[in-house]
C-alpha cells in the first residue's frame, strides 16, 4: 500500500533527515487502497494535531485529486525502533503503548465533530452486514490457507466471531473516539522519548475499546497477557483521565466492559489483512498472522466478548 524512505538533507539548518512516504504498488492496486491514503493524509494534516497520540511530525502531506497518489513527509524518529509483531512485547513497553493509545482517545473522546467527517464515516447497520458477509468467506479461506497449522479451537472462534460481527459492529454506539484500527507493534515505533504510532491508514471513528483490546490481545502471550491485564488497562483508565475523560462518568468497570466487548477486533483485522490486504505470503507474515490469531483466539475464551452482544 505504500513505501518508506530516508531522506538525506543537505544544507544548513535540521533536521538532516526526513522520512518520505509514498503511495506503492500498481495504479489497480492503488486505486482499491485510495480511501485509506485519504485517510492517512488526513490523520497528519487535519486531526494529529487535536490529539495527544505520539506520532512523527508532519512537514507535508498531500494526495492527488483520484486519491491513488500521495506524499507524506514526516519527522525521521530514529534511533526508534519498530516493534516486534512475531516476538510480541514486554509488560512494560505494553503498559508504555496504552497510555499513548489514551493520548489519541481522550482528547476527542464522543466528540460530535467527529461524524461528520465525510472521509471518516462510521460503519451503520448495512454496512455491518455486508462486513459480515465478508468476514464469513474470509475465515473459511484463512482456515484453508492454514490448514494443519490452525489450531481447531481457534477455527471455531473465528466462525463465532464472523456470525456475530454485524451484531459487535454496531454496539455501543453511543461511546466512539478517534481511533488508529491497527494499533499493534508492527505499527509502533519504541525510542529513548517513548512510544509513536505510525501507519494511520486505517484510522476512524469507533468505540475505543476495540483499539485497546486488539493491542493487548495481538501483542502479548496469553502467559503474559493474563497477570498483566488489570494493571494495563488501570494504566489505559488513568491516562484517559489525564486526556479529560471524567472518570465517574467512564468508570473503570465500563472500560473493562468495553475491553472485554473490543476483543473481536483481533480476528477482525487479523484475518481479512491476511486474506486481502497481504500482498505476498512470506513465512514470516505467516507467523505473524498465526501468533495474531492464536493469541487473539485465546483472549476471547479467557473474556467472553461474545456474551456482552
Amino acid at each position: 500500500m505504500g513505501a518508506s524512505y530516508r531522506l538525506h538533507l543537505t544544507g544548513p539548518g535540521e533536521p538532516a533527515t526526513i522520512v518520505a512516504k509514498l503511495a506503492a504498488g500498481e495504479p489497480a492496486r492503488r486505486a482499491l487502497v485510495r480511501e485509506a491514503y485519504r485517510k492517512e493524509v488526513g490523520f497528519y494534516t487535519l486531526l494529529a494535531d487535536t490529539v495527544a497520540v505520539r506520532t512523527p511530525g508532519c512537514r507535508y502531506g498531500a494526495t492527488a485529486a483520484d486519491a491513488t497518489v500521495f506524499t507524506l513527509l514526516l519527522d525521521d524518529l530514529a534511533p526508534a525502533e519498530v516493534g516486534d509483531q512475531l516476538a510480541g512485547c514486554t509488560p512494560a513497553e505494553a503498559a508504555a503503548a496504552v497510555v499513548n493509545l489514551a493520548g489519541l482517545h481522550g482528547p476527542r473522546w464522543c466528540d460530535p465533530a467527529l461524524t461528520s467527517i465525510e472521509w471518516l464515516p462510521m460503519v451503520d447497520a448495512a454496512g455491518s452486514e455486508r462486513l459480515g458477509e465478508i468476514m464469513a468467506v474470509a475465515v473459511e479461506t484463512f482456515a484453508d490457507r492454514y490448514d494443519g497449522r490452525l489450531e481447531p479451537d481457534d477455527a471455531d472462534v473465528l466462525r463465532e466471531v464472523a456470525a456475530a460481527m454485524p451484531a459487535w459492529i454496531v454496539a455501543r454506539p453511543e461511546r466512539f473516539a478517534l481511533t488508529h484500527g491497527d494499533y499493534r507493534l508492527d505499527n509502533l515505533l519504541f525510542g529513548p522519548d517513548g512510544v509513536s504510532a505510525v501507519d494511520w491508514q486505517t484510522v476512524t471513528v469507533a468505540p475505543p475499546g476495540r483499539d485497546l483490546a486488539y493491542f493487548i490481545a495481538t501483542s502479548l502471550e496469553p502467559d503474559v497477557r493474563v497477570p498483566h491485564e488489570v494493571e494495563l488497562v488501570d494504566a489505559y483508565h488513568e491516562a484517559l483521565a489525564a486526556h479529560g475523560v471524567d472518570p465517574d462518568r467512564y468508570d473503570r468497570a465500563t472500560c473493562e466492559d468495553d475491553y472485554r466487548l473490543g476483543m473481536l477486533q483481533g480476528p477482525l483485522v487479523t484475518v481479512l489483512g491476511c486474506v486481502y490486504a497481504m500482498a505476498e505470503p512470506t513465512p514470516r507474515a505467516d507467523a505473524m498472522f498465526l501468533a495474531m490469531c492464536r493469541r487473539s483466539c485465546a483472549a476471547i475464551r479467557d473474556l467472553g466478548p461474545l456474551d456482552l452482544l
